[in-house]
């Protein structure tokens, strides 16, 4: 067999850890890419909301807090999702 023969076979036998561990990455990458988005749109907002309206800070604060949680157990969840594809 010729050494780019041998070369392929190993290509075409990727062991299954290594595809799990690029899933996880993938999977990682992107799911955490949206709430970081949305985390800086959602302060942003909020910050402007205070800066029209210094009255109902308090009130726009404590919106504001309700939905970074949302958003964070959204990106908590696809790293967990992501961990299962690793370690599953």
């Amino acid at each position: 067999m010729t050494p780019e023969m041998e070369f392929a076979m190993e290509a075409a036998t990727m062991s299954a850890d290594s595809i799990k561990a690029i899933a996880m990455a993938i999977a990682a990458g992107f799911g955490v890419l949206g709430p970081g988005i949305g985390l800086g749109i959602l302060v942003s907002k909020a910050l402007e909301a205070i800066g029209r309206n210094p009255e109902a800070a308090g009130q726009i604060q404590a919106t504001m807090f309700i939905g970074i949680a949302f958003v964070e157990a959204l990106a908590i969840f696809a790293l967990v999702v992501a961990f299962i594809i690793k370690f599953a």
